[in-house]
């Protein structure tokens, strides 16, 4: 079993936390849930923050021009200046922060399918959809961490995805504090194989980074290994790129097995890259012969434990997409 470090978790307040939303309501959210012995929660609802009552008149974002305007149509009153002042205060008091679960299609908290409306008028049109006024500046300032709502948490795939760049980021920036060269090579000898999954020709730019034949300064070095690794992060990785490691990593045990072992796991193989088996029934095949030839080096590998097993859930909505 891995350590892991403790991310520090942004949430929306009405995720498992508070009755809080505009009826009056609190939402159950599994992966929220499951996540609090793990993480650091700071939970937040912006609307309760700048004024707003529990339960409370409908608030409605309204284009404006290239812009959007928050109002509350019923009362008229524009909560725009007022957002947008609190949700500026507040991330800069956020210096550590390692990602965020929001409320989806919240005017507020929405990433991508809140509601932009023509007018404030009851009968108008939505005219697109786009980020909460809230959202918009995390957007901007955070771009690089693990960013979700809780909606799309509901997908296996979009949650894997992020639970493996939480605490993949957060266990870099953990180090970063006290990094050397021989604790960046160690992160990235950890990470090889986590890395070729998610994209093999970052993981060959990272690997040029660390062995710095230009020797330049650490600090250099750092920065550069870190940007490389936000982009390597950007997209989960493709179906296809998880056999490319498994072929890799069944390299190391091929000569030591059996004819009758090598092609049961060259069926399940098959009926992994058919869609008719989990990527768990491959990786624990391969991490018994891990233990079973005591080889250290692949047990060390995060690809094999990318976040706490606890949180690993096969539930899948089936939903979702990557926006990012």
């Amino acid at each position: 079993m891995r350590d892991f470090v403790k991310p520090t978790v942004v949430v929306s307040r009405c995720l498992e936390f508070s009755a809080c939303r505009y009826n009056g309501d609190k939402l159950s959210d599994q992966t929220v849930c499951r996540l609090k012995p793990y993480v650091t929660f700071v939970p937040v609802c912006p609307e309760i923050e700048i004024g707003l009552g529990t339960p409370r008149e409908t608030i409605r974002l309204i284009a404006d021009g290239e812009e959007k305007k928050l109002i509350q149509p019923k009362t008229g009153v524009d909560l725009t200046a007022a957002m947008t002042e609190f949700s500026t205060e507040f991330l800069q008091e956020q210096t550590d922060v390692d990602g965020f679960i929001l409320k989806n299609r919240s005017p507020s908290c929405g990433i991508t399918d809140a509601k932009v409306y023509q007018s404030e008028n009851k009968s108008a049109h939505v005219v697109k959809t786009g980020s909460g006024l809230f959202t918009t500046q995390i957007l901007q300032n955070y771009s690089g961490v693990a960013i979700e709502d809780e909606g799309r948490l509901k997908n296996f795939r979009i949650r894997e995805h992020f639970l493996t760049k939480l605490f993949t980021l957060a266990e870099f920036k953990n180090r970063k504090r006290s990094m050397s060269m021989d604790l960046l090579n160690e992160f990235h000898k950890e990470n090889k194989y986590l890395f070729m999954a998610y994209n093999p020709q970052l993981l060959k730019k990272l690997g040029q980074i660390v062995g710095n034949q230009k020797k330049l300064p650490l600090q250099f070095v750092v920065e550069q290994y870190e940007e490389t690794l936000v982009e390597l992060f950007q997209k989960a990785p493709k179906y296809t790129s998880n056999l490319n490691v498994f072929e890799h990593i069944f390299g190391y045990f091929s000569a030591h097995l059996t004819t009758q072992e090598k092609d049961y796991f060259l069926s399940v193989l098959e009926k992994y890259r058919e869609k008719k088996l989990p990527i768990s029934s491959v990786v624990s095949i391969l991490k018994l012969w891990a233990h079973r030839f005591n080889n250290e080096y692949l047990l060390n590998q995060t690809f094999f434990e990318p976040y706490p097993e606890s949180l690993i859930d096969i539930s899948d909505s089936g939903k979702g997409r990557d926006y990012r």
